[in-house]
């Protein structure tokens, strides 16, 4: 494809690019909505809250590992070859999520979609990098980032509207036509482009971060699960997984061709801002994960007004999100990043106000205030990110935010998903003595096992519901009030570490600063091209 075609083609290819990208993101939120469903003996697998978190943990676990290597691979087989590869493992994927018969089927096949979408993930900045001139890049790149927070809002609401009228699998299944067509249009219309670096595979790395984060991931869930810490199928492998990933960072700081960069975190700022971004999410994910459970087996809505009320959360990330770098200019990152991680941790305390008779408003207006806040702070945090790196390590930065994301999902999934288990527990136990020794244990598993239970024994079962609502709200206030305790750590940090407010460029005018970056960005482009 010569140069001509593909800057007459550049917004479709653009567009290309934003259909696979929004089947993953999608993907990411629409699961939050079926959890119940999934999690029901009738109608659902039956599968256990510790199963729920391993269905988002597998995905990110394997999405966040190979991440990285994925993103070398593209660069060096091509990255529409890489992209294409993805999006049809990540349908082929799709489809044995939605006809799983258990929820171990369901595990392993959602860990193959996170493997489809780091495939697809990285591949998608590095064609718009290559597509677009540096004077459209900033643009196409926005539009890149828009695309994140609409798949944010319609993920919930596409996933009520499928279970309102079909079965759970529908919310894993609507990904393949999705996929299809974005693998032929990617083959048509997108351009071929390859890194003329010939930068080695780390398999080792891959390796042992993946087995170190399943580790470390698997002993704080049985955690929750067993309902006791002290354990060695807990403890074992909880110290692990840790020994793992120290050997992973010994390992990566002394190789030339990292998988993850380590020594890039030397920079006590970069630092401060990777640490405030994962917290960011750290906190979404946790929220995502009770708030369903909340909204249907509390309030008992169905999934598709579950997924209707989780909307002002994306319109306060869409109000915010474009006026973020205004503000960064403005303020700086520190000022802008430290109030909005300050806001979301009160946006998550205030979680621990509702009950179960709250009106639903005021879930709204939280959801909105922790949106705007993660508006506001993520891009701050990327921004500092980019301005501590030189601008020949921004792929290397790029990978980075991306990882500290999916990593702080998933542990936020594994570690308030656990906390929620255990309180849960704690406090419904009392009420279950009247209970067969048989069923105690599963009646006090999760929420839906308790109200499984009890609609199998009838009116006798009546008078578990009322101690189960409570138990759980009683069990929410705990876990979100220690989500809201990093978060507000998370904004100390940035105050302390974030870079402030950058010195302003002494030249005779924007104008000019602007075309030397040009300048520059066209002779390293035509000096790669002579090579």
């Amino acid at each position: 494809m010569n140069a001509e075609t593909i800057q007459r083609r550049r917004w479709v290819i653009l567009g290309v690019l934003i259909v696979g990208l929004l089947a993953i993101v999608i993907d990411n939120t629409v699961l939050n909505v079926a959890m119940k469903t999934i999690a029901e003996p009738r109608g659902g697998l039956g599968a256990s809250q510790s199963q729920l978190e391993w269905a988002i943990n597998s995905y990110t676990l394997v999405f966040a590992g190979l991440l990285f290597t994925f993103g070398v691979v593209g660069d060096k087989i091509g990255r529409k070859r890489m992209l294409m590869i993805g999006l049809v493992l990540f349908g082929v994927a799709s489809l044995l999520s939605a006809y799983s018969r258990s929820p171990e089927q369901l595990i392993f096949a959602r860990a193959a979609m996170g493997l489809g979408g780091a495939a697809v993930m990285p591949q998608t900045l590095s064609i718009i990098s290559n597509v677009f001139e540096p004077a459209e890049r900033a643009k196409a790149i926005g539009l890149w980032a828009m695309a994140v927070g609409i798949g944010v809002a319609a993920g919930p609401v596409l996933g009520g509207v499928l279970l309102a009228h079909f079965w759970w699998g529908s919310v894993f299944l609507i990904n393949v036509p999705v996929t299809v067509a974005g693998a032929i249009a990617a083959a048509i219309l997108v351009p071929e482009s390859r890194n003329p670096s010939k930068a080695r595979l780390d398999y080792v790395g891959v390796l042992m971060s993946i087995a170190g984060l399943i580790l470390l991931v698997f002993g704080i869930v049985q955690g929750g699960d067993k309902g006791s810490w002290v354990r060695l199928d807990v403890l074992g492998p909880i110290v692990g997984g840790l020994a793992v990933l120290a050997a992973f960072a010994w390992y990566e700081a002394r190789i030339e061709h990292p998988s993850l960069d380590v020594r890039l975190f030397k920079d006590r700022r970069l630092s401060a801002s990777i640490g405030a971004l994962a917290l960011v999410f750290f906190g979404m994910g946790g929220v995502f994960f009770f708030t369903s459970f909340y909204l249907q087996n509390v309030r008992g809505y169905s999934a598709l007004d579950a997924g209707l009320l989780t909307v002002p959360f994306a319109v306060g990330q869409l109000l915010l999100s474009p006026r973020s770098a205004a503000l960064v200019r403005k303020h700086g990152a520190k000022v802008v990043g430290a109030t909005g991680m300050i806001v979301m941790a009160a946006a998550i305390a205030g979680y621990a106000a509702l009950g179960v008779s709250t009106p639903i408003w005021v879930l709204g207006a939280l959801f909105f205030v922790q949106g705007a806040a993660i508006g506001m702070s993520m891009p701050a945090a990327t921004a500092a990110v980019m301005d501590v790196l030189p601008r020949e390590r921004a792929g290397a930065g790029s990978a980075l935010t991306n990882t500290a994301r999916q990593v702080a999902v998933a542990l936020s999934v594994a570690v308030l998903g656990s906390i929620l288990a255990e309180f849960y527990r704690n406090s419904l136990n009392p009420s279950l003595t009247v209970l067969p020794a048989t069923l105690r244990a599963t009646a006090s598993s999760s929420i839906t096992s308790t109200q499984a239970v009890a609609q199998q024994l009838g009116k006798a079962g009546q008078s578990l519901l009322a101690p189960a609502n409570t138990s759980f709200v009683d069990a929410m206030h705990i876990t979100t009030l220690i989500a809201a305790a990093l978060a507000l750590l998370g904004g100390f940090v940035v105050l302390r570490w974030m870079p402030g407010k950058p010195k302003p460029v002494v030249s005779d005018s924007v104008e000019e600063v602007e075309l030397a970056l040009l300048a520059e960005d066209a002779m390293v482009k035509t000096v790669e091209q002579e090579r």
